[in-house]
């Protein structure tokens, strides 16, 4: 049996028998907190039955807007929470393909599909979920350039192969097609050592990728810019996983990037200037793309390239108005994120 086998099989074994529900964790990593969903995802979120959430594990809330009718990957989907929440926001003409390895969680999911059809009014089930590793999306029938949205939501960190599931997702995606996730990333590099320990495999700790490997990653593969939407710490608050870890410190980001082969890996000004609709329902005054893009309906606001492209080029094109294109060039632009006066500088992707 290869290292990627043993690793595949101590989280089996961790997520479908070790842990019960969210209360058998040990750390608080993998532990979103519902307050912080948008109140739209709030109010589906209360409509899940509590056998699903109660055995869900994740580290924020990777729910993007302008889902009507399309095709949605969830990745790790486990009891399938965010599959659901989905599955309601893509409406009956979408539909939600969960992957997850566990057979215990697949099995929490897959029972509860005619339920959750019933309460959310459709006649025909618009999600199913297939057992399946998530650095090998071809075994359970998932064809190139054929989802909308890829989501995962604190389950990438425990790939052993990390750069197989980027490969795998855009692959996938739709040109101009979206990844949402929401993990664990570490400040620094995790030592070897560390990384075979089941507890911290399965707390999300040993496998969390550092910051500037994911982007470098993400460089190697075609996409140097991607976006930052939230961060926020993760304290351990267990005292003997914390002695193990030392002083590598942790935090939990929601990323998104997007299938766009025009991207360049430093903003650059072409004179575009992009508008907000104000055409999203759930955002009728402003539509956050990242950490420092806060689009306010109808006020005109100068972009550099690669915002310009993710949000013309992207499904939530019919939601802009750009203006310009990049026939002229204007030399880098000054894209800082919003940041306070004592607050570091970006560190996201190329836009900062």
């Amino acid at each position: 049996m290869n290292s990627h086998s043993v690793n595949h099989q101590i989280l089996k074994e961790y997520y479908g028998r070790v842990l019960s529900s969210t209360k058998d964790l040990k750390t608080n990593a993998c532990c979103s907190d519902p307050g912080a969903m948008p109140v739209h995802v709030r109010d589906i979120l209360k409509q899940i039955d509590p056998a699903i959430t109660d055995r869900f594990y994740g580290c924020g809330s990777p729910i993007p807007s302008a889902l009507e009718g399309c095709r949605v990957l969830d990745l790790g989907c486990g009891t399938g929470r965010d599959s659901y929440i989905i599955a309601s926001l893509v409406g009956a003409q979408g539909y939600v393909i969960g992957i997850d390895m566990t057979d215990e969680q697949l099995g929490v999911a897959r029972k509860h599909i005619p339920s959750m059809m019933e309460k959310f009014g459709f006649e025909q089930p618009n999600i199913d979920f297939r057992q399946g590793y998530i650095e090998d999306l071809q075994t359970p029938g998932i064809e190139d350039n054929s989802i909308d949205v890829v989501i995962s939501n604190c389950v990438i960190n425990l790939s052993p192969n990390k750069e197989e599931v980027f490969k795998e997702i855009f692959r996938v995606l739709k040109p101009g097609g979206e990844l949402l996730f929401s993990d664990v990333f570490s400040g620094q590099r995790v030592p070897d050592p560390l990384k075979d320990d089941p507890v911290l495999m399965g707390e999300c700790l040993s496998g969390a990728l550092y910051i500037e490997d994911f982007r470098r990653m993400l460089t190697s593969l075609g996409y140097p810019d991607y976006r930052l939407l939230s961060a926020g710490p993760i304290t351990i608050a267990n005292q003997q996983v914390e002695q193990k870890i030392g002083n590598i410190d942790f935090q939990s980001l929601t990323v998104r990037a997007f299938k766009l082969d025009q991207l360049e890996d430093i903003c650059e000004d072409y004179g575009q200037v992009a508008i907000y609709n104000g055409t999203l329902p759930e955002h009728p005054h402003f539509f956050q793309l990242d950490d420092h893009h806060r689009f306010i309906n109808g006020k005109p606001m100068l972009v550099c390239g690669n915002t310009a492209a993710m949000v013309q080029d992207t499904r939530y094109g019919r939601h802009f108005t750009v203006h310009g294109s990049r026939n002229t060039h204007y030399g880098p632009f000054n894209c800082l994120p919003v940041v306070a006066d004592n607050e570091p500088g970006c560190t996201t992707g190329a836009c900062c």
